[in-house]
């Protein structure tokens, strides 16, 4: 499989806080969706495409390590790798702040069927196609 990754920008912001002034630790979550769904954009094969496709990909597991805490107004960078495409899609994400790495994360998608709710071990078409042919 050819290893591909996309980066994508995200700032912190106010309501992202804790009562300590840092990201709250749930609030990386959403930094790393916007990671995976610009990911997925540049694939040409987003979310929506995939459900009108009969196909989700629930997320199955989450791995985070913290390094040091981001703060009001960082501007980061998430760096989103491509690990496996099958049976599941397993995301690698390291998050910067400047040249500052502050978090590494993992995540384990699985394809289900819309229609059925059933497991898929193969990646869509769609999908395999925009591994094939990405860009940066």
């Amino acid at each position: 499989m050819k290893n591909i990754s996309s980066k994508t920008d995200v700032k912190v912001e106010f309501y992202d806080l804790d009562p300590m002034n840092i990201v709250w630790h749930g609030n990386y979550t959403k930094y790393l969706e916007a990671a995976r769904c610009d990911f997925f954009r540049k694939l040409n094969y987003d979310y929506m495409e995939m459900y009108n496709d009969g196909i989700m990909y629930p997320i199955v597991k989450m791995d985070f390590k913290f390094i040091k805490s981001a703060r009001l107004g960082d501007a980061l960078t998430v760096e989103c790798i491509l690990k496996e495409l099958e049976p599941a899609v397993i995301l690698k994400y390291n998050v910067y702040s400047g040249n500052n790495k502050i978090m590494t994360a993992s995540t384990m998608q699985i394809a289900v069927s819309v229609k059925t709710g059933e497991t898929m071990y193969e990646a869509p078409e769609r999908l395999r196609k925009g591994v094939e042919n990405f860009v940066e």
